[in-house]
């Protein structure tokens, strides 16, 4: 990976924490590099969720939610947060964690 790409992806992780913060949630982008955190995820501050964040053109949507899979932690619910540019932000998961998250908010909701 270049330069540029890892510059882009380090504002697309300092974005996708931006657009959490913005809805509430103190986010924060990880030091990945000479693993100073210790963390893989690419931005910490979602507890339960493991962040893995793609900023590019052409994403191979498989592959990236594999590696989130793969680094998220036991118990932990991965997600791929992507953009390209001038488009809007996605979170793509696992549908087992979708329909778990839709189960807890129609409980919440009825109950």
């Amino acid at each position: 990976m270049g330069k540029a790409s890892r510059e882009k992806g380090k504002r697309g992780e300092r974005q996708w924490a931006l657009v959490c913060r913005e809805h509430g949630y103190k986010c924060r982008r990880t030091s990945q590099y000479c693993g100073q955190s210790g963390e893989a995820a690419d931005v910490v501050g979602l507890p339960g969720v493991h962040i893995e964040v793609k900023r590019v053109e052409r994403l191979n949507i498989l592959d990236a939610m594999l590696q989130a899979v793969r680094d998220a932690p036991s118990g932990v619910i991965p997600i791929v947060a992507h953009r390209r540019n001038n488009r809007p932000w996605l979170v793509t998961m696992r549908a087992e964690d979708w329909f778990a998250l839709y189960r807890a908010w129609e409980v919440s909701r009825d109950g």
